[in-house]
């Protein structure tokens, strides 16, 4: 379940994902689930069977000169939308929206003093 506005998922984008999975399973009791992408691997934490957070490991171009650090998503009505009105509002878009199946259709932004975040579009129509 999403509601417009609520931030609906946090990833850590790391340099070092084994070192994150040993760090928060130690420290929280997180558990991970390997989700395999085209560039790479995505771990899903989870606390018994709940989702938690994300880790994505910070390889290639896209990611030069790039801090680690925990990353948030916001959810959104319409992605295609708010990230016209983000622009209208002095915002900047680093990454034009674009779908990920079975997550939703996403947009990786910058708000007016240059804060990196995300807006999504979850899939499941539950808001």
């Amino acid at each position: 379940m999403w509601s417009h506005g609520n931030f609906y998922w946090n990833e850590l984008m790391t340099r070092d994902a084994e070192a994150a999975k040993q760090f928060y399973g130690a420290t929280l009791g997180w558990l991970f689930e390997v989700m395999p992408l085209a560039f790479g691997s995505y771990w899903i934490a989870k606390v018994g069977d709940a989702p938690v957070a994300g880790i994505l490991e910070m390889t290639g171009p896209d990611f030069d000169g790039l801090s680690p650090g925990w990353f948030a998503y916001i959810a959104v009505d319409d992605v295609d939308k708010r990230v016209k009105k983000l622009l209208k509002a002095g915002g900047t878009v680093l990454r034009e929206p674009f779908d990920v199946a079975d997550v939703g259709r996403l947009a990786i932004v910058l708000d007016n003093s240059g804060v990196r975040f995300g807006f999504i579009t979850p899939k499941s129509s539950e808001s």
